[in-house]
């Protein structure tokens, strides 16, 4: 049904690692870049790359067809600011913008990656698009917590203070 809120919830849910990290209960390098009422932006705990945020819902959301009119008017403009940041930041050939929400084949909590890729990241996995994705994802290496910090401080002397609740 359009417009049904079948997966609306008030607050965060505990368990899921998306609201874990918004809220604290489990660390976040780098810690929160930007928050806004709606929305908020975190260097992402995956293994794709130094500088890779996570643009995701303030709420717990498990479908884009579940976001708000408000939500949904953010998201765009967001998506291209933060973007903009991580280009002036990681000076990237390439940044990818795609959505995630599975867990274990479940929906969760929807994101929004925004991955710099260099040159020097597809001739090193010799792919691009989602298979240098699932070629990092297998790789499993994490950024060093140093470099988030450091990144994630230019990100948000870039995209202005955290806001909102």
């Amino acid at each position: 049904m359009v417009g049904a809120r079948w997966d609306e919830e008030p607050g965060p849910v505990r368990g899921c690692l998306a609201c874990d990290l918004t809220t604290g209960d489990t660390p976040l390098p780098g810690g929160t870049v930007l928050r806004t009422d709606a929305w908020v932006v975190e260097h992402c705990v995956g293994p794709f790359g130094l500088g890779t945020v996570v643009v995701k819902p303030t709420r717990h959301v498990l479908h884009v067809a579940g976001l708000t009119a408000a939500e949904s008017a953010e998201l765009g403009p967001l998506l291209q600011r933060v973007s903009a940041a991580v280009t002036t930041v990681m000076d990237p050939e390439q940044v990818y913008v795609c959505l995630w929400s599975h867990v274990g084949g479940t929906p969760g909590h929807i994101h929004f990656v925004v991955q710099p890729v260099t040159r020097a990241t597809m001739d090193r996995f010799d792919t691009y698009g989602p298979a240098l994705q699932r070629a990092m994802g297998e790789a499993a290496e994490l950024p060093p917590g140093p470099d988030v910090e450091r990144v994630c401080d230019r990100l948000r002397d870039l995209l202005g203070p955290v806001t909102g609740t």
